[in-house]
This record gives C-alpha cells, sequence and structure tokens, in this order.
C-alpha cells in the first residue's frame, strides 16, 4: 500500500469530520457523551475496587504491605506506558477506534485478576488493565477535548463526575460482593463485564461526528504563531511535572487509605469502604472545578487544589478521627485531589500546545500523572515501615504537592491556546 492510500484509509478528512459534527443531533451527542461517561465510570470501578479488598488479597496470596502497595498503584505503570504511544496514534487513527480496543484491554485485565497464583501474574494482569486504561483515559479527552473545544474544562468536569461516582460507588459494591460470596473475585468478574458490555453499545451508539472532530475547525482564536511550535515546551514541561508530583501524592494516598484506616485506626472494612467512597463524592465537584477552569486562571486554581490536598492530608493523618470526620476529610480529598487537580491539569496541557498537537498534550499528561504514581504505593508502605502512618503521610501527602506548587509557577497561561489576544 503506498503512503498516499495509507493516509487515506486511516485519516479523515477534516471537510468529512465537520460534515459528520453537523449532522449529529443533539440527542445523538448526549448518548454518545453519556456512553463516554459511563465507560469512564467503569475505568474507574476498575481501578478503585482494589485498595478496599486488598487486606484480603493480602491475607490470601500472603504479600507484605511493600508487595500490596506496589500492586494498589502498579496499574498506572500501564497507564503510563500506554500514554505517549497513544498520543501517537490518536493525532493519526480514528480516536473512536483507540477507544474501543481500550476499553476492551483494560476489562480483561480486570476479569484476569482473580486467576492470578501470585505477585508476578498479578502484577502482569494489573499492568495490563492499566495499559487499556490509559489509551482509553488519552482516546477521551483527545476526542472531548476537541469537540467541546470552547468548554473544555466543564466537559472534561462531567467525565471527572462520572470517573468519580465509579470511585464513590466501587469500594461499597465491592465490599458487598466479598460479603455476599464469601470472596474477593466476584467484583472483578462484574466490573470486567461491565466494561465488554459498554464496549459492544459504543461500537453503534458513539458516532464519528463526536469522536473524529478536528479540533482547529472549533478553536476560538485564528492564529497560534504566539505559541510554541513544539508540544513539549516551557508549559507543558511544567505541567508534567506538576502532574508527576499530583500522581505520587494523590496515588499513594488512594492505594493505601483503606489499609490505613483498617490497620492503623482500625475501621471495620465497611467503614473503610463508606470513607473511600466519600473521596469519589468529593470527585463530583469536578463539574465545578471544571467550569472554574474554563473562567479563571487554571495554574492558581491548581495551586490551591495542591494546597488543599496538603492541608487535608493533615488532618487525615494527624488527628486520629473517628467515621464521622475522616468521611468529611476523603470528601475534601475528592474535591481538591479528583475534582480540581485532575480536571484542570488535563485541560490546561491541552491548551499549552497547538490544536494540531492535543493528541499528544493527552498522551503526555497520561504518561505524567500516572507513571511514577506505579511506584507511589510501593514508595508510601516504605515511609510506613520506616517513620509509621503519620510521617509517611505528611511526607509522600503533605510536603510533597508543595514542591507542585513550585512547578507550577513557570506557567504562563497567556501563551494558552485559549488566551485572549
Amino acid at each position: 500500500m503506498t503512503q498516499a492510500a495509507q493516509v487515506d484509509t486511516t485519516a479523515v478528512s477534516a471537510e468529512t469530520q465537520e460534515s459528520d459534527r453537523r449532522a449529529l443531533s443533539r440527542p445523538m451527542i448526549g448518548v454518545g457523551f453519556l456512553l463516554i461517561v459511563l465507560s469512564y465510570m467503569v475505568n474507574a470501578m476498575d481501578r478503585q475496587v482494589f485498595p478496599p479488598l486488598l487486606p484480603n488479597i493480602r491475607e490470601e496470596y500472603g504479600f507484605s504491605l511493600e508487595q500490596g502497595g506496589l500492586l494498589a498503584t502498579n496499574f498506572t505503570l500501564g497507564m503510563a506506558l500506554a500514554g505517549l504511544p497513544a498520543g501517537y496514534l490518536l493525532d493519526r487513527f480514528r480516536r473512536k477506534t483507540v477507544l474501543l480496543v481500550s476499553i476492551v484491554i483494560y476489562s480483561l485485565g480486570t476479569m484476569a485478576t482473580p486467576l492470578a497464583t501470585g505477585f508476578a501474574d498479578m502484577t502482569v494482569y494489573r499492568v495490563v488493565s492499566g495499559f487499556g486504561e490509559g489509551m482509553q483515559s488519552a482516546a477521551i479527552f483527545a476526542a472531548i477535548g476537541a469537540f467541546f473545544a470552547q468548554r473544555r474544562g466543564l466537559a472534561f468536569g462531567v467525565i471527572g463526575v462520572g470517573y468519580s461516582i465509579g470511585v464513590f460507588i466501587a469500594p461499597l459494591i465491592g465490599v458487598e460482593l466479598m460479603s455476599m460470596h464469601g470472596t474477593w473475585h466476584s467484583p472483578f468478574y462484574l466490573f470486567g463485564a461491565a466494561g465488554l458490555l459498554i464496549a459492544a453499545v459504543s461500537l453503534f451508539l458513539v458516532k464519528s461526528g463526536l469522536t473524529e472532530t478536528s479540533v482547529e475547525k472549533v478553536a476560538s482564536t485564528g492564529t497560534y504563531a504566539y505559541m510554541p511550535a513544539s508540544p513539549y515546551n516551557r508549559n507543558t514541561v511544567a505541567l508534567a511535572v506538576h502532574a508527576v508530583i499530583s500522581g505520587v501524592a494523590i496515588y499513594g494516598f488512594l492505594g493505601l487509605y483503606p489499609t490505613f484506616l483498617i490497620t492503623s485506626l482500625h475501621y471495620a472494612p465497611t467503614q473503610a469502604a463508606l470513607a473511600m467512597s466519600f473521596l469519589g463524592f468529593g470527585g463530583m465537584t469536578a463539574v465545578f472545578g471544571g467550569w472554574l477552569g474554563d473562567r479563571f486562571n487554571q495554574r492558581n486554581l491548581l495551586m490551591v487544589g495542591l494546597l488543599g490536598v496538603s492541608a487535608i492530608s493533615v488532618c487525615i493523618y494527624t488527628t486520629q478521627a473517628a467515621v464521622g470526620p475522616q468521611c468529611l476529610f476523603a470528601f475534601l480529598m475528592g474535591a481538591f485531589g479528583l475534582g480540581f487537580i485532575y480536571p484542570n491539569t488535563n485541560s490546561a496541557m491541552q491548551r499549552a500546545v497547538r490544536p494540531g498537537q492535543i493528541g499528544r498534550a493527552s498522551g503526555l499528561f497520561v504518561t505524567g500523572y500516572y507513571g511514577p504514581a506505579a511506584f507511589s504505593g510501593l514508595l508510601f508502605a516504605a515511609l510506613v515501615d520506616s517513620f509509621g502512618w503519620a510521617q509517611a503521610g505528611l511526607l509522600q501527602v503533605t510536603v510533597l504537592p508543595l514542591l507542585g506548587v513550585i512547578a507550577l509557577a513557570f506557567v504562563r497561561t497567556a501563551e494558552f491556546n485559549n488566551a485572549a489576544r
């Protein structure tokens, strides 16, 4: 096949994209967008069902705290490995294809997790699941970032709500199913099957006009000569450093938070699952956080989010709080970490590049945010062994975000592609 023919079969012309976009009715857009949000909710459920079940998984396999901490977060290594390749593919192939394939990959990885015979193969299944989740994240945010270019932050916030609902219900459903069936296996089979079902439905109901929009057609300004030509510029590098720090702090917390509540504060598994679910409840503020990101300086909003995470972690790890206050702290951690930091870091990364480069920006975000986060649980567990829960929490979840604030000081929002000229 000639290069010209290959380009013709893998790329959608700008005219066809715009025609497909105009042909979409509002109900078709709504149904497609809802399915995308639901798929990301299942993505979150697959990720967050593991931590509340970790004490039982450790008991069955005899894993150490360090091994458990690594398993709780190492799926993000797969996400990081998927980030940059997915960004490359998204700028060259149909986003819908990447999206559907990614859902199948992470669903199969989730269903394989209970089949593990030990630490090594469970690690592989977790990383495979993360690889699919990383591909999906890059595909979703590239597609929706292009279609809703004028309201990118708000759209990402709505997607964040879907993610947060998954974080909210996964611990509750997971622990309940484990209690009903006497095994931690059943939630993984259920959530994996749900992902495959959504992929099958999306094949027919998510239209290409929603996923394949050319961002140049809906961008707000006519020229981007004022922006750096490279997608890897001062702003994206600073945002990537911030993403690395945020991922290590937030995922280190998420991965071992239920274990902290059970082993240090002596909560029952159902109480720990309740507190964990309030993280997702707080993350539902992502609509508000994304809406603010469309209207105010995103660098400043991200700084506020990091300072909020830092302050709340002090309360979590030093107060020995009862269930009620701990749920409040978890809600606030979810609001700052998932509601403000996640959608605004993602959309800011896309705004820091020229419109035609948002696929690579999306991939860079996924790699930066999730790559080092793969080892955040292992790092946290090592700090716990050396210093105890309180000191470990203060080091990783209080001090580390302050370094992210410093990185954000180098961001120049006047060079964003939505900047007023």
